[in-house]
């Protein structure tokens, strides 16, 4: 009965969900490795039985029935235990994920494809080994040679995939592959993005004026609450084209939403609209996805560093930030798209809810400072990110930069700071002042800071810094 019910489920998503769902399960890769080593089975008794491969090869590299037997159950039980000992090591991993990072890394590691490979390695290695004992019999004149030449070879691929996961786990937990590997995941999920709705951009711009009435339009509400986790904007654009309408979202993706929620305003044009067509454009569910979700990728980065500062890890909050910083930039130079989208015919089909990259921002970095608690180091690390980012990105977001730097300065109310860690500080908002034109604003801060230095000498005496 459960089988069922999960197979149903997999058949009522949609074509990215499904495939995104299917990656970040464990049963799905080892499946094809146990049908490989089922048919590699039979093709190994198909050598042996019908085409007896032992009449053209040395007599030295075969074995009689009883002898095999006895080294297929030997290798049945080391392949068993081996696959035991990976399954051990993959919950210690899963654990200490969970544990000093964030539990939402675990489906990172579990959709990897070189531990989902490693998984299945074992499974194939198993069954096919297993397979192999069952048609051996106890014949002495039993004379084979495929059979125990494969299934020493699968033993002793077995032994090495052992060793390289255990290479593989080790080198996947350190704090620059975490960070660097959920950056990448985030870009991806960017990238894939933006190819989906780069063919219904046009570089043009829309007059609010022209945009239809909001009393004209109908309103398409939710039948579930959930996370809006994927539109197949596709799918969309097809369907208001044919209904000759014009569909705006009231809701962002990943935006959790209770039933009865409005999901989509439409304004019909002389055509009468189905609107559960568009619920089979839209998917619902109950947790939150990376399919088209910029924020969750964020928001991930950013509970690694959170856990890191509970545990006192500099070293694993500053390469997140750092991740992070990357993933901004990229996220800003997508943020610049227009959320309209047009039709083949430059008609406009789509608006969409788009936040700025200020609100991305805020996301990255917000919770960060607000967990740091005044740590200097962490808000010095955030400074010179805001800098670095100033250098690189265009000057629409400057202000954005500048602004949060200022409010991350003027948290520091009632705190004291040492010489140093003030010295380093204002020399990185001296180049995000100068890079954003704010020299002005920085005098401010720069008084503002000076008080809460440690030293009195420097209180005493500004030149000191």
């Amino acid at each position: 009965m459960g089988i069922f019910y999960y197979t149903k489920k997999y058949f009522k998503m949609s074509r990215r969900q499904r495939k995104s769902e299917l990656k970040s399960t464990l049963w799905f890769m080892p499946l094809w490795y146990i049908l490989g080593a089922i048919a590699l089975s039979a093709f190994t008794f198909y050598l042996d039985y019908v085409v007896d491969v032992s009449l053209y090869l040395p007599a030295a590299i075969g074995f009689s029935g009883q002898t095999l037997q006895v080294l297929l159950s030997a290798l049945v039980g080391g392949v068993l235990t081996l696959s035991a000992f990976t399954i051990n090591s993959l919950l210690v991993a899963l654990t200490t994920f969970s544990g000093q990072f964030s539990s939402k890394m675990l489906v990172n590691f579990v959709s990897d494809r070189a531990t989902q490979h490693v998984l299945g390695i074992f499974n194939g290695s198993f069954i096919y080994v297993l397979l192999n004992f069952f048609y051996v019999t106890h014949e002495e004149e039993e004379y084979v040679v495929a059979t125990p030449v494969l299934s020493i070879l699968t033993a002793v691929m077995a032994a090495v995939t052992f060793i390289y996961f255990i290479n593989h786990t080790t080198t996947w937990m350190q704090v620059h592959n975490i960070s660097f590997n959920m950056n990448e995941k985030s870009k991806s999920v960017q990238a894939a993005l933006e190819k989906e709705l780069k063919p219904y951009y046009l570089k043009k711009d829309v007059e609010e004026e022209s945009l239809p009435l909001e009393s004209d339009g109908k309103v398409i509400r939710t039948n579930q609450s959930g996370y809006f986790q994927v539109a197949d904007f596709s799918r969309l654009m097809k369907q208001a084209k044919s209904d000759d309408t014009i569909l705006r979202f009231n809701v962002r993706i990943g935006e959790f939403i209770l039933e009865d929620t409005p999901l989509l305003t439409y304004w019909e044009n002389g055509h009468t609209v189905d609107p559960k067509r568009y619920f089979k454009s839209i998917e619902i569910g109950i947790k939150q996805t990376e399919i088209q979700d910029l924020e969750y990728g964020l928001i991930k980065l950013a509970e690694v560093a959170i856990k890191a500062l509970d545990h006192n890890d500099p070293l694993t909050v500053t390469n997140t930030i750092h991740q992070i910083t990357d993933l901004l930039k990229r996220i800003g130079q997508s943020t610049n798209f227009s959320p309209y989208l047009f039709d083949e015919e430059e008609e406009l089909r789509v608006i969409m809810i788009q936040k700025d990259f200020r609100y991305y921002l805020h996301k990255g970095f917000a919770s960060i400072r607000e967990y740091a608690d005044q740590n200097s180091t962490v808000m010095q690390e955030l400074i010179t990110m805001m800098s670095l980012l100033s250098k690189t990105m265009d000057p629409e977001v400057h202000n954005d930069l500048w602004e949060f730097a200022r409010q991350t300065i003027l948290g520091f109310d009632n705190h004291s700071l040492y010489e140093n860690d003030c010295l380093y500080m204002l020399e990185k908002l001296s180049e995000l002042a100068h890079h954003t034109g704010q020299e002005k604003d920085y005098l401010f801060l720069l008084e503002y800071m000076l008080k809460r230095v440690s030293s009195k000498s420097a209180a005493e005496d500004p030149s000191v810094l």
